[in-house]
């Protein structure tokens, strides 16, 4: 599907329409401050544990790590043992890895590939599905119904080749939670990019800091004079607001400027044949709440995540998806010799993030004041304490809904102003 010709003549008009203003847009919202506690008080950092991290659909895996019926990954970034597997029926569960005996682990490896689930402790042995299939010894059980005894599962769903759980098993679809970006990317198409590289690294910082930086423009010329500023344009920069708190940006390239990401072998690379304009002359980029920023083109779905560790470090996840490259080296976008290193535009934002922290923890920190190009994290944050609830969050570290319904896609009172 993507998007449609009035949409591209839209954001195009949107680009101007930025490039021209000397103030923010008629009737945006004075942003208040964020609250310096939410990037170092314990107290918010276990409010995301609880809330965000288990009611958000979480990107987790790709079919390529579990390409046939009995294979399995163990995954963990989100603070929970999960056992995600390729079912012998062909669909994908995730459960945690949780024996329901006596809460040993089901599997100790980080993959592998089972034709049934079996306890290694005492020998229980599970479907791919979940349900318990036999004990040892069970004449030593009185009264004991097997039915009653499954893994516990968590709700697991697809986008293509790529795999999410959620931990909130009344949450709305993956479908309805992408909203109208799942429609948006059809033109990527999501079912046929393989898995190319994945890569993680430790952070020193609170995994908001590393998240933010992919979340405005506002800093690029600063942090990357050389890198990313001559292939963006930030002055027309268009961003767009989601429902729960997704968000996209759009800048176009400058006449003859590069993608500041390039492969040297990138042109023999195969292309989505599929992308539109917008992505082949623009930097556009997709945040996903919560951890999720993704720019998209014609070559790559490159993703990177953010996990917390600690309230001062983050799992960093760097991912690179692609259509099938054959013979050709698996394109890698964000590292340098297959994941020794981050890349330079990478290193520049995440070197960065370690003095950030150590300048937040000080008692000059007192607060954020965000500028309207930095809008997308305020929508961020007013979603998160919509996750979290109000009632949960102390009042001095809340903060205030002002980006009302009519900022949200497809309300766009921009749109107007630009036609002005």
């Amino acid at each position: 599907m993507g998007m449609s010709v009035q949409e591209i003549a839209t954001l195009r008009k949107l680009m101007e329409y930025e490039a021209s203003r000397k103030e923010p847009p008629t009737g945006f919202p004075a942003l208040p401050d964020i609250p310096a506690g939410r990037y170092v008080d314990p107290r918010f950092f276990e409010l995301e544990k609880e809330h965000i991290w288990k009611k958000s659909w979480l990107f987790a895996a790709h079919i390529d790590e579990i390409p046939h019926p009995g294979s399995y990954i163990l995954w963990e970034n989100a603070g929970q043992p999960v056992l995600i597997v390729h079912g012998d029926d062909g669909e994908v569960y995730a459960h945690y890895n949780t024996c329901r005996h006596r809460g040993a682990p089901i599997v100790t490896e980080s993959a592998g590939r089972k034709i049934r689930l079996t306890c290694k402790y005492h020998g229980w042995v599970y479907s791919h599905q979940g349900e318990l299939l036999s004990v040892r010894d069970p004449e030593d059980f009185r009264d004991f119904d097997l039915s009653c005894r499954s893994l516990i599962s968590i709700r697991c769903e697809r986008f293509g080749n790529l795999i999410f759980v959620n931990f909130d098993d009344d949450c709305v679809s993956l479908r309805e939670y992408l909203g109208p970006i799942a429609d948006e990317w059809e033109e990527f198409q999501f079912d046929n990019v393989r898995l190319a590289a994945r890569h993680t690294f430790v952070l020193d910082c609170n995994w908001k800091i590393a998240l933010e930086a992919n979340a405005e423009v506002y800093h690029v010329k600063s942090i990357h004079p050389h890198t990313v500023a001559p292939a963006l344009d930030c002055r027309r920069n268009v961003n767009t607001f989601y429902p729960n708190g997704h968000g996209r940006m759009v800048a176009p390239r400058p006449a003859g400027a590069n993608s500041a990401i390039k492969l040297s072998e990138e042109k023999k690379l195969p292309e989505i044949s599929t992308v539109g304009e917008i992505a082949r002359t623009c930097t556009q980029s997709y945040g996903i709440f919560p951890n999720w920023v993704s720019p998209l083109g014609e070559r790559a779905i490159p993703p990177l995540l953010f996990w917390p560790i600690s309230i001062n470090q983050t799992l960093f996840e760097v991912w690179t998806m692609a259509p099938d490259w054959g013979d050709a080296p698996a394109p890698d976008y964000w590292t340098e010799n297959n994941g020794e290193c981050l890349n330079k535009v990478l290193r520049e934002d995440t070197e960065f993030g370690v003095w950030i922290q150590k300048s937040m923890e000080s008692n000059g920190f007192r607060g954020v004041p965000l500028s309207y190009q930095e809008a997308r994290i305020y929508h961020w944050n007013q979603e998160a304490d919509r996750v979290i609830g109000p009632e949960n969050i102390p009042r001095e570290l809340q903060v205030k809904q002002v980006m009302g319904e009519e900022w949200v896609y497809p309300n766009d009172p921009r749109v107007a102003l630009a036609k002005a």
